[in-house]
């Protein structure tokens, strides 16, 4: 779940994103203060809008909203109160992680893609990278699915030239780090950062 705030340039809206998959044919159903946003061919509800949402949620955000048990509770409140029918189900798990760079393959179909095993603590992701630089062997940041970066980006599953990709690897300039070098390449970690860890910069 991802969850956006800007009053400024809004209104006084709660964006709540439920699915990464874009919504092909929207059906836009009201209750209260929720618009409930479905795609039409399966009724799945991809997203919702709060209106008046200073009246349910405490938040000061201009841009991505952090995603806490306490906005959680709030918003649960609010759908209650509003009579939506909408659960969440809300991962709370860190989306910019620390991984290890286990294996690199050339692309098939692309000779400036790789084809990166990652590792990123629990899991082993499948990840295509352009960056010149990426090497098996390096600790690098890893931008999960559901990731949002910086520029507002959403990380979705992908497919390169004909391969899966599940997330991306991150340069610093990706991730907003300050004075980050103009060159082309992915953010190298020290080999001391701990492989599933959060990864925490103050451009994020």
């Amino acid at each position: 779940m991802n969850v956006f705030y800007n009053k400024e340039h809004v209104g006084d809206v709660l964006l709540v994103q439920l699915a990464t998959e874009s919504i092909v044919n929207t059906v836009v159903e009201r209750a209260g203060d929720i618009a409930i946003l479905k795609e039409a061919q399966t009724g799945e509800i991809k997203a919702f809008n709060l209106f008046n949402a200073s009246q349910y949620v405490q938040t000061d955000a201009k841009g991505l909203v952090e995603v806490t048990p306490e906005l959680v509770e709030q918003l649960v409140a609010a759908i209650e109160k509003n009579g939506a029918n909408i659960s969440l189900d809300v991962d709370f798990s860190p989306k910019f992680v620390v991984g290890f760079v286990a294996t690199k393959e050339k692309h098939p179909n692309a000779d400036k893609l790789s084809i990166c095993s990652v590792n990123v603590g629990d899991e082993t992701l499948q990840i295509v990278c352009g960056a010149p630089n990426v090497e098996a062997g390096q600790k690098v940041v890893v931008a999960k699915i559901g990731a949002v970066m910086p520029s507002g980006m959403l990380i979705k599953e992908g497919n390169l030239r004909g391969v899966d990709s599940f997330g991306m690897l991150c340069s610093a300039r990706e991730l907003a780090i300050p004075n980050a070098p103009s060159e082309k390449g992915i953010l190298v970690l020290p080999e001391d950062a701990i492989v599933g860890s959060a990864f925490e910069s103050s451009g994020k």
